[in-house]
């Protein structure tokens, strides 16, 4: 077994490990970067964000060709060339791919490709060579959790990885879990042409979302999907010849070309030999951090989906910032007020701080500015008028404590809402910005406006 010294090690190349590697470079640690895939990125690049929301792109299109058609812009029935919508999927990847080598190479990351598992708490061993190490950031991700008793044998059982193989496009395909990556995958093979049955064990479809915000997107896909079937649990798959069968809870039976298990994700802490170490986790397998990133033992970091919800790319890459900051001796910490979720289904739908379910569990008095699309231009133009955008203010401080938006673009919108959020702006300071108008950003700032009695676009209530 080869013995090699180094002095800062991240296990896992990520948005988390990548970004810890580079910034830990910038600050003049010596870095090697251990990562089992031959390329960076982490499941958010590879198999994730990135190809999902590229697919999410074609299926947006294809949509809005749908809407405008009444309107009078008349196009063909489209078609599909799956093997140019893959290739276009790859070259995305590969050009991020690529951008994150050359990223790397200039910082004089070392990476070193194979899968890591301790041997202590200073000895990592990957391949046959063991890595005794001064510093470590562990980054190993998550995977997609599994429904016991389910066929996974079965090639037309699928995980969202294997969804976005887009190996075919099934007459009916039914997904278990209506939540963000359950939705994501529906609205692409919609758009592609199958049939869609989502079933969830919850009284709603994305559980942590408002129902407001949810309501214009379930109104949408009620009258697209064959079904939608909430407080349902399913008993069992059974794996025909001719289909899929399962057995809900509730009696009813449906049958499928191919089954999506989309039921959330499980840390990957399991398999990394932490029990060599005595790093703590969790019941659920996270590892415990404080809000430097640092764990139990002194020398060993944790960071992204291996430390808990929520399991979100933009938020392990911060936490890599940070704990690479402490590690090279910086002062940092991990303290954010709000951190965006974001379903890139049609309409999107993102929210950021507080929720109003939150807010009332946490017994926070709030008021709270509600602007429907429907009274704004912009949106009608855009034909994304069922949107609504709305804004929660402390109701002592007038501070904003939460957003939300659904419609055209919510992703993207929500940004102005977190920068408010994290700068403790209060109603009037969101009321009184000139936003450019027409615009659905300003939708934002009528929601303020409507806190403050000054709203008049619409009526202030």
């Amino acid at each position: 077994m080869k013995i090699i010294e180094r002095d800062l090690v991240v296990l896992g190349g990520g948005p988390g490990g990548y970004t810890a590697a580079f910034r830990a470079a910038d600050l003049g640690r010596k870095v090697t970067l251990v990562e089992k895939e031959a390329v960076l990125g982490g499941v958010c690049l590879n198999m994730g964000c990135i190809p999902s929301k590229t697919l999410l792109h074609y299926a947006e299109v294809i949509d809005e060709v749908a809407k405008i058609a009444p309107l009078g812009l008349l196009y063909n029935e489209p078609t599909f060339d799956l093997e140019k919508i893959r290739d276009h999927k790859t070259e995305v990847i590969k050009k991020l791919n690529n951008g994150l080598a050359a990223l790397a190479k200039a910082r004089n990351v070392e990476i070193i490709e194979g899968y890591g598992t301790l041997k202590s708490s200073n000895e990592l061993v990957v391949g046959e060579s063991t890595i005794q190490f001064k510093e470590l950031i562990i980054s190993t991700g998550s995977r997609p959790a599994q429904i016991p008793g389910t066929p996974y044998d079965d090639e037309r059982v699928w995980d969202s990885t294997e969804a976005l193989l887009l190996k075919e496009i099934p007459q009916h395909l039914a997904i278990i879990g209506g939540g963000i990556i359950g939705l994501e995958m529906a609205a692409i093979y919609h758009a592609l042409g199958s049939k869609i049955t989502i079933i969830e064990m919850a009284d709603s479809i994305i559980p942590a979302a408002d129902k407001d915000l949810k309501a214009p997107l379930i109104k949408a896909i009620k009258g697209q999907y064959e079904a939608i079937h909430t407080k349902t649990k399913v008993e069992r798959v059974e794996a025909t010849k001719e289909a899929l069968i399962l057995h809900l809870d509730n009696e009813t039976q449906i049958e499928a070309d191919a089954l999506l298990v989309a039921v959330g994700r499980k840390p990957n802490s399991d398999s990394i030999g932490l029990e060599t170490t005595n790093v703590e986790v969790d019941s659920r397998g996270f590892i415990i951090v404080n809000e430097e990133f640092r764990t139990n033992v002194k020398n060993i970091y944790a960071i992204g989906d291996v430390t808990g919800d929520p399991m979100l790319a933009h938020r392990a890459a911060h936490q890599g910032k940070v704990a690479a900051e402490v590690a090279c001796g910086e002062k940092s910490a991990f303290t954010p007020l709000g951190i965006p979720s974001v379903a890139y289904t049609h309409p999107e739908i993102a929210w950021v701080g507080l929720t109003e379910t939150e807010a009332k569990e946490r017994g926070i008095e709030y008021v709270k500015g509600s602007f429907p699309w429907q009274a704004s231009s912009r949106a009608m133009s855009a034909l994304s008028d069922s949107g609504v955008t709305k804004a929660l203010f402390d109701k002592e401080s007038k501070r904003l404590i939460g957003a939300g938006i659904t419609g055209k673009n919510a992703g993207e919108l929500i940004s102005e809402a977190l920068l408010a959020l994290e700068m403790g702006a209060v109603s009037e300071d969101i009321a009184l910005s000139i936003h450019a108008h027409p615009t659905l950003s300003e939708t934002l700032a009528i929601a303020a406006e409507l806190v403050e009695k000054r709203a008049t676009d619409t009526l202030n209530r």
